[in-house]
């Protein structure tokens, strides 16, 4: 039995108890890594991993991390689990059901999972909720060819499939999982594992495997058993796991990965609404901001506003008034330090922010630059933090010439009154969504993914299903007489 993880919470956010098992979630059972040689002597090395609070750079409780061998056991399971009681044994309307239980078992403890994800740096029953519906709904077709034969087609799981947390689709069409949760934010992904079992899904079907993402993370993206990955995070990670795809069994793999997602505000645009002031660790935040020339003071004088207003409102997620929380590790900290002196080197001007926020914690203060040049490398790279960089233009040819010179296309904004050239615009940006007078409006319902080196396949919506499934054609000779 793997060791158990339980903190008190007395703030205004949150007034109760946590309690999460730390080991490997294997076949329905919680366990040590295989490993446990290193778990006893190398402490903090591979077998254990130290998690800590953003807020404070402070240790919140150590987890254990699997090996190689670990991967092994997990997709043994899967492919047990998928052989004996899952797949398209399971008819789609009972694994809808079981998708629903387990939503409604997270929404019941909705506040203890909101507190663990404070912890770390839900929306997760609306995705499961939805898939539930859909997993009765994944059908083939009957293809007429001549009057001798026929056809059908049928979409058929892939067996086993890692993933870096969306189980929805997955379980919907009934593939079993190997889920990698990142190793610094994985609270949420143990919780969840807690609630599995009690939601009826049989064992093996969800497995998880903590770790790093060199060891566990690498193991699997080389297994020769897993067939499917769907991976979340940065481009260089996901160029590694198409590489490691393409040296192992040629995996099916979609990505979700960086962006520096333009935001075009024109001169008739409601200030208001284009004032996309958020924490800014989203991989499609609006970080390159472009401002038409005739409303470029004004959105400034709103838009630094809005950012002092962010740094004065900045402190611990459990706080229960704070607007502006912290990065998610010290990694991240001083990358983005090392953005902010970068932008500063390169000529463009700090127009509010571009410090540190406190002495404790991975806090940086909302970041606004101005004079900044396309060329520049915090107007290029992803920063993954509050930092805007502002750049003025004169025509609509123009802004869209320059926001598709990027090697980048998750999303765009466009903030206008004039309906026709914000949908011209919108088909012109070469991203994946296009979001018009919003921002961050994300919908379970509705594809996201990006162009370019911002990801390969979509989320969510109807069309994911399809990347969860491989389609098999059966041809029948019906001219044989019985």
């Amino acid at each position: 039995m793997a060791e158990i993880f339980s903190l008190t919470l007395d703030t205004p956010a949150y007034k109760g108890d946590a309690t999460i098992n730390t080991g490997l979630f294997i076949n329905g059972k919680w366990v040590k890594p295989v490993d446990k040689q290193k778990y006893v002597m190398m402490h903090l090395s591979l077998a254990l991993f130290v998690i800590l609070g953003a807020a404070t750079g402070k240790i919140i409780t150590a987890i254990q991390g699997g090996s190689s061998k670990d991967v092994d056991l997990a997709v043994n399971a899967a492919e047990e689990a998928y052989k004996a009681s899952w797949g398209l044994k399971v008819p789609g309307s009972i694994r809808g059901q079981m998708l629903l239980k387990l939503a409604n078992l997270i929404e019941q403890n909705a506040e203890e999972f909101a507190a663990l994800e404070a912890l770390n740096c839900v929306g997760c029953v609306q995705e499961l909720k939805y898939y539930a519906g859909r997993a009765d709904k994944v059908h083939g077709k009957t293809i007429e060819t001549t009057e001798n034969k026929m056809a059908y087609t049928r979409r058929e799981p892939y067996v086993v499939s890692m993933l870096a947390w969306k189980v929805g689709p997955a379980l919907a069409t009934g593939n079993t999982i190997v889920v990698k949760p990142s190793e610094l934010t994985p609270l949420t992904a143990l919780k969840f594992a807690s609630l599995v079992n009690e939601a009826g899904f049989p064992p093996g079907v969800i497995n998880i495997i903590n770790g790093y993402g060199n060891i566990v993370g690498k193991a699997m993206a080389y297994h020769q058993r897993i067939r499917r990955i769907a991976f979340t995070g940065s481009t260089l990670t996901g160029r590694k796991i198409q590489e490691a795809s393409a040296k192992s069994n040629l995996k099916v793999v979609t990505l979700e990965l960086g962006g520096k997602s333009p935001s075009i505000v024109f001169d008739d645009a409601d200030l208001e609404q284009a004032i996309n002031a958020n924490m800014g660790q989203l991989c499609c935040a609006g970080s390159r901001i472009f401002v038409q020339e005739g409303i470029y003071d004004a959105f400034m004088k709103v838009f630094s506003a809005a950012a002092q207003h962010l740094q004065q409102n900045a402190g611990d997620p459990f706080s229960g008034n704070a607007l502006h929380g912290p990065q998610v590790s010290s990694t991240q900290f001083n990358r983005i330090m090392g953005y902010l002196d970068s932008g500063k080197a390169d000529g463009a001007q700090v127009y509010t922010g571009g410090k540190r926020h406190g002495n404790e914690g991975y806090f940086i203060q909302p970041t606004i630059f101005t004079e900044v040049r396309p060329t520049m490398k915090i107007a290029r790279e992803e920063v993954f933090e509050p930092v805007g960089v502002v750049m003025k233009f004169k025509t609509e040819e123009e802004v869209i010439e320059i926001a598709n010179n990027t090697t980048y296309g998750l999303a765009c904004g466009i903030f206008t009154e004039n309906v026709s050239r914000a949908i011209r615009v919108a088909h012109a940006l070469e991203a994946g969504t296009a979001w018009v007078n919003t921002y961050n409006t994300i919908e379970i319902s509705v594809p996201f993914g990006g162009y370019k080196q911002s990801g390969i396949g979509r989320e969510q919506g109807e069309c994911v299903l399809e990347h969860y499934t491989q389609v098999k054609a059966v041809h029948i000779n019906i001219s044989l007489k019985l």
